[in-house]
């Protein structure tokens, strides 16, 4: 791999690192609150409600200059929206609820995660040849899911009373910072985390791949974004792997919540030890992601989707354990087979949209959907606590929900093959 990928991934590292030490902490801030439990999956609500509002004009934004660029800009937004949380507390004091400011300052950091994303894999396409999109994808999954890891657990670290008050015990003179809680050290951490990416998004290399304005009328953007995304659900290969990754990412963003639930309830963890087993989780798909990348080809992508009704049916497993020694291979298990069924659909699923449309295009109709998807589950999910389900009963209706979905798919591709599929080119293979 050129070293211009190296760096890309570094940026990605710390960005994503960030991303997720933050949620750990805003959720600390809500508990801080005393807020009800259905509204903690709002806050992944409000970070995602960017990526669909947003798709139609976020795509032709990061076609419209250098990637780094690109991420530099988005960056520098996330991290205005982390300042935002700090102001919780001049909420109160004009009498609007503390957790309006919360989920509106991390739909702020949502905003610049949907604008960076498209220039996060687009630039694989533009940077890499297609043969190597496989294995680019898996190290970047891979990479991306250390940094799920370790920011859930930097979080967890950052909020437990060992950690903060510590920090929270540093003195500067001459300074009053006015920062008095574990989940507000935290967030100045995690500034710190935005800022060192933002600082590799500067050495980003420029592709040279032609860059066009994007049009100023908004109705222009939404109609061709509308066609942007009729041509993916209509493409052969891209309908299913676009359907693939939906789906993944609307029940991985779900089942960090039912994670957490989960260990509350079946192992007595707190929210701190709770986020040890949403990163082994993580560790799973790492390792599937790497497996992936190894073992297959962009020409048999397809070929994976039956792992993704397996992971569905062993997720109802999590229902018999009681034990965090069975809970931890278990755990790695259900991350193992997500991580191995969703790199080669996300690396095919970037072929035919760079083929169909140009790759920032195609990224903003891949988030709108998926993220479409979180929405839709996550809004379910927090019906579901609002209205008392056990975790229990979450679980099945999770698990029963991923396979019979998965199964269709892979139903609809037989029929496809049927009639004939695009060409992948030979030499993407191994």
């Amino acid at each position: 791999m050129p070293f211009g990928f190296y760096i890309i991934m570094a940026a990605q590292f710390f960005s994503s690192l960030a991303d997720n030490a933050l949620l750990v902490a805003a959720i600390a801030l809500l508990m801080q609150m005393n807020t009800p439990e259905w509204m903690t999956p709002l806050l992944k609500f409000f970070f995602t409600i960017s990526y669909v509002l947003f798709a139609a004009f976020v795509g032709a934004f990061a076609d419209s200059m250098p990637k780094g660029r690109v991420m530099f800009i988005t960056n520098t937004i996330k991290i205005a929206g982390c300042l935002m949380m700090f102001f919780y507390d001049a909420a109160a004091m004009a009498g609007m609820p503390q957790y309006i400011v919360v989920l509106l300052a991390y739909a702020v950091v949502g905003f610049g995660a949907a604008a960076y994303s498209p220039a996060k894999y687009g630039i694989l396409t533009e940077y890499l040849p297609h043969q190597k999109l496989v294995i680019a994808n898996g190290w970047i999954e891979g990479l991306t899911v250390a940094s799920i890891i370790l920011g859930t657990l930097l979080g967890g670290v950052l909020i437990s009373r060992a950690v903060s008050d510590r920090l929270l015990a540093i003195d500067i003179p001459h300074i009053e910072t006015g920062i008095d809680t574990a989940a507000e050290v935290a967030m100045l951490i995690i500034i710190i985390f935005y800022a060192i990416a933002a600082a590799f998004n500067l050495y980003i290399p420029n592709t040279g791949a032609d860059h066009r304005q994007p049009s100023k009328n908004p109705i222009f953007l939404v109609h061709e974004f509308a066609h942007c995304v009729k041509l993916l659900w209509t493409d052969k290969l891209g309908q299913i792997s676009l359907a693939t990754t939906t789906l993944f990412w609307g029940a991985g963003a779900t089942l960090q919540f039912i994670v957490l639930k989960w260990a509350e309830q079946a192992l007595g963890y707190s929210l701190s030890q709770a986020t040890v087993l949403q990163g082994i989780v993580a560790l799973g798909i790492a390792i599937g992601a790497v497996i992936a990348a190894k073992l297959v080809p962009l020409n048999r992508a397809v070929d994976v989707v039956p792992v993704g009704i397996g992971m569905g049916a062993i997720v109802i497993a999590m229902n018999f354990v009681s034990s965090v020694v069975v809970a931890i291979p278990l755990m790695v298990l259900i991350g193992g087979l997500a991580g191995f069924f969703v790199v080669p659909m996300n690396a095919l699923l970037q072929h035919r949209g760079h083929i169909l449309m140009g790759a920032g295009h195609s990224i903003a109709v891949q988030n709108f959907n998926e993220n479409l998807s979180i929405l839709a589950m996550l809004g379910i999910y927090a019906l579901l606590i609002k209205f008392d389900f056990s975790i229990h009963t979450v679980i099945v209706l999770f698990g029963l929900f991923v396979a019979v979905t998965m199964a269709l798919v892979r139903q609809r591709h037989l029929r496809n093959v049927k009639t004939g599929l695009p060409a992948i080119p030979a030499d993407t293979q191994h």
